[in-house]
């Protein structure tokens, strides 16, 4: 049950955040700054690539590496040569976790590690076995970490990542917002240097910016009424949300939202891109889930019997109204299963700073949820 009365409520809202969520969505934009200053002090400015690597792997424990991937091969664009390494292992623990590299991995391929722990002997190992294959390695990390000795004994680029003193309170979370900027900020400046994508320091700030002019409309001190984040959240409370989305950023933005409210409320999500989610998702919305489908629910006990999981789909686009778009067509299908919807959309601006924006609010709302929920 969602404690609606905790939204509104922002020292209550700040004594239940025991993991610093609300601190990390917060600060996003100071992290960038940061992790920013890091990676210039490291040396990612100066960098003289020859040429374009052909292949760019990622590694790295957690939501935070595999969101990391997604967001920098959507920004690399069609035929993108980003590639994560999956872990195996017999547990998510740090020592159980282990990497390979692919056997084609070589002298013309990038290795970026990415992880907010440091402490893992498999990271370590592949950090090793990609400088006997003659693999360049970057790695972003805490400062003082096990794997920095072992990047710096590889010959590779060590970035400290940018942390914060509440970040060792409580376990992170890997869909935490502030590890996702952490680890993903520096990565964009080396890639950017490679000829990859582009991110130079100008866009870098700006996405920043954003990130500091959401925290400002999201934060636990606006009330729900007019906080996009908070009302998102009520709006999915007792709900199963269907993430729709449309356009090129929008689709890392709306996984990463799935996976955040699973982890950090254990609210359950299903994704899919426009417009094949209207095939994808139709029957689905026709069925048992919809508002509509069972019309005896109203006369059920709201105090001795709990509510049925119902669908709402949620939105999220990255291109104005106007263009080619399958968002009327969303909506007609939602509505005419009595579905509600909620729609999110960035005000205008680069890729990378709509993407941002994207982003910060459906991160403010799952730790909304997560919080108002007891989880």
């Amino acid at each position: 049950m969602l404690d609606e009365s905790l939204l509104d409520a922002p020292e209550r809202l700040t004594e239940a955040d025991r993991r610093g969520l609300l601190r990390g969505a917060a600060e996003a934009g100071a992290r960038v700054r940061t992790a920013a200053r890091h990676a210039a002090e490291a040396g990612v400015g100066n960098l003289k690539p020859d040429g374009r690597p052909r292949a760019v792997l990622i590694a790295g424990p957690g939501a935070a590496a595999t969101h990391a991937a997604d967001l920098l091969g959507t920004l690399a664009g069609p035929g993108s040569p980003v590639i994560r390494l999956a872990p195996t292992g017999v547990a998510p623990a740090a020592g159980a976790l282990r990497w390979e590299l692919p056997g084609w991995a070589g002298s013309v391929d990038l290795l970026l590690i990415a992880t907010p722990d440091g402490a893992e002997p498999g990271l370590s190992l592949l950090a090793e076995q990609a400088y006997r294959r003659g693999c360049t390695v970057v790695a972003v990390a805490p400062a003082g970490s096990p794997l920095s000795d072992s990047v710096s004994a590889s010959r590779g680029l060590f970035i400290p990542m940018a942390t914060a003193p509440y970040d060792h309170d409580e376990p992170l979370a890997g869909a935490a917002p502030g590890v996702l900027w952490a680890l993903l900020t520096p990565l964009l400046a080396l890639l950017d240097r490679t000829g990859l994508l582009e991110a130079p320091p100008e866009a870098v700030e700006k996405v920043a910016d954003r990130l500091d002019a959401v925290a400002e409309r999201c934060g636990p001190a606006i009330v729900t009424y007019s906080n996009p984040a908070k009302t998102l959240a009520s709006e999915l409370a007792e709900s199963l949300p269907v993430v729709w989305t449309e356009g090129t950023s929008a689709g890392p933005a709306g996984r990463r939202f799935a996976a955040a409210l699973a982890e950090l409320s254990g609210t359950p999500a299903i994704v899919a891109d426009l417009p094949e989610a209207l095939a994808a998702h139709s029957a689905l919305l026709a069925g048992r889930l919809a508002a509509g489908a069972d019309p005896d629910d109203f006369f059920r006990d709201r105090v001795e019997e709990p509510a049925a999981l119902r669908a709402r789909v949620v939105l999220l686009r990255d291109r104005p109204i106007g263009g080619l778009t399958a968002a009327p067509n969303a909506r007609d299908l939602a509505l005419g299963h009595d579905t509600p919807i909620s729609e999110l959309e960035p005000e205008a601006g680069g890729e990378l700073e709509t993407l941002a924006e994207l982003i910060a609010i459906t991160d403010f709302a799952a730790v909304y949820l997560a919080l108002a929920s007891g989880a």
